[in-house]
């Protein structure tokens, strides 16, 4: 689990998600809104998912 906390991508991701949080609290909501929250939950699951392809690289001794 600290792998993916103290991942560069993730935490990248997570402060994203919060300026997208605040961008939906203050901004006009239309379909750039949905937009932001798809780009944002696909950068997620990218980062989480190069965390897991290093760990699972590293675990083979690559």
């Amino acid at each position: 689990m600290r792998k993916y906390l103290f991942s560069g991508a993730v935490i990248s991701a997570v402060i994203s998600g919060i300026g997208v949080a605040k961008a939906t609290a203050d901004g006009p909501r239309d379909w750039r809104l949905l937009l932001m929250w798809v780009s944002w939950a696909a950068s997620l699951a990218i980062a989480i998912g190069t965390v897991a392809e290093e760990t699972k690289r590293h675990d083979l001794g690559e």
